[in-house]
């Protein structure tokens, strides 16, 4: 698993780790049951503190991307309530809508943001 880390970003190391699992994820390089390395491995893989990791997997678990098994550690396991994460998308698209229009950024442009970005994910037509 490729995990690129920008250390001098702004963002939280363990919000750029939950993102680049869950693009994995979209982009179908990391699929349902797939075991994450343990926080100890990917910490030393790449070169952050356990506890980062352990919070990203946390997070990942609470969003339902992970489930964590005894046996197995953090596997990949995608949260099957459409309902949820459609109303969870409705609110964070309205923000980001919202700064759009403030910027006057067409319906037409964001459409074509839209299927540029979910082609790129291999997204259902």
């Amino acid at each position: 698993m490729i995990i690129e880390i920008d250390f001098n970003s702004d963002e939280a190391l363990y919000l750029q780790l939950r993102n680049q699992i869950i693009l994995g994820i979209a982009t179908s390089r990391i699929r349902e049951g797939d075991e994450l390395p343990s926080v100890r491995q990917l910490a030393e893989d790449i070169g952050i503190n356990m506890h980062t990791v352990n919070k990203a997997y946390t997070v990942l678990k609470q969003e339902g991307f992970v489930k964590v098994d005894r046996r197995r550690g953090a596997v990949i396991s995608i949260d099957a309530d459409r309902l949820e994460t459609i109303e969870e998308l409705r609110i964070d698209l309205k923000v980001i809508l919202a700064k759009g229009i403030c910027k006057n950024i067409s319906r037409e442009e964001v459409h074509a943001l839209i299927d540029e970005i979910y082609e790129d994910y291999g997204g259902l037509d």
